[in-house]
């Protein structure tokens, strides 16, 4: 389940967005037929939403899920954090995730002990690494006591522990799909005592024929657009492309062909590190307007070389 501000967001996107107007033949003038820009997601939870903001905008998307999440927290080892939340065992939460937020409470559910979640939660601080895992809280009847503020990374998360003396804190903190090893090891040095958890894992998908496929596409130049939402995305995009010896080609002609588009400073911080030119991050920096600033700039992009194309045209004449 995703958090309610990012599901709530694409929706209103969807519902109250104009369709950019695309650029079409135009027999008086001789122009060329534009064809719909083929923009690749590989957003998993989201994909259904995110395709479809791509088709209101004149692209063509074409949807490869990189990611698979395994849950990882068992009903007895949930059980037992929920008894250590509503008998005092913990001082702090850390909510990287709303997803993490929401899958918690579907166990609580699970095992009818939600009012045993809420009273532990609400007795605790409560610290979110941005809007999804506050608004997923407040939907569940807690109100989180601290919010990191944009761009929403653990660098946030460790500035809104900025007052706080962490000392012989119990500090419970609920990963997101992978270590986040920079939070976790400043608040050990802080001398925190830290649980660590996981809801769930990323793992490569099972069948990742798909994305052994886009990196063939990508270099041949079948992709007009890529959008990362998620740093693991591409890591798992390179990481088949290495497999096959294809990483540099993959990434020469994502530089030379392709508009890559980052959701965020973590996404664009690993796209730069492999050697990827990042041309398009929203602001603010989230899924919905990352589709729509990525569309408005294969318009403006499409309108360029359609003037430059007449140009050459009445220069011929």
């Amino acid at each position: 389940m995703e958090s309610f501000d990012e599901v709530s967001g694409l929706r209103f996107a969807l519902a109250r967005l104009e369709p950019l107007e695309v650029a079409a033949h135009d027999a008086e003038f001789d122009r060329p037929v534009i064809p719909s820009p083929r923009v690749v997601l590989l957003e998993s939870r989201m994909s259904r939403e995110l395709a479809r903001l791509v088709e209101k905008h004149g692209g063509t998307p074409v949807c490869i899920p990189a990611v698979r999440e395994c849950h990882e927290l068992s009903a007895e080892a949930a059980g037992d954090l929920i008894t250590g939340l509503s008998t005092g065992g913990y001082d702090i939460v850390v909510f990287m995730t709303g997803v993490a937020v929401s899958m918690l409470f579907e166990i609580g559910e699970q095992l009818r002990r939600r009012p045993d979640l809420v009273a532990g939660l609400r007795a605790v601080t409560t610290v979110c690494r941005g809007p999804k895992p506050t608004a997923a809280l407040r939907g569940f009847g807690v109100i989180p006591t601290l919010t990191a503020r944009e761009s929403f990374t653990s660098a946030e998360v460790i500035d809104a522990f900025a007052g706080i003396e962490l000392q012989d804190q119990r500090i419970l903190l609920f990963h997101y799909g992978e270590r986040s090893d920079s939070l976790a090891e400043t608040l050990v040095a802080r001398q925190a005592v830290v649980d660590e958890r996981w809801l769930y894992r990323w793992r490569l998908p099972e069948d990742t024929s798909g994305l052994e496929q886009l990196a063939d596409d990508i270099i041949r130049g079948d992709v007009d657009a890529l959008a990362i939402t998620c740093q693991i995305q591409f890591r798992h995009l390179f990481q088949i492309a290495q497999r096959r010896n294809l990483e540099r080609d993959m990434v020469r002609a994502l530089n030379e062909a392709v508009v890559v588009a980052a959701v965020g400073p973590t996404c664009h911080a690993i796209l730069r590190v492999h050697g990827v030119e990042v041309k398009v991050v929203p602001d603010p920096p989230k899924m919905g307007p990352l589709i729509v600033t990525l569309m408005r700039y294969l318009e403006r992009s499409s309108g360029r070389r359609t003037a430059a194309a007449s140009s050459g045209l009445q220069g011929q004449a």
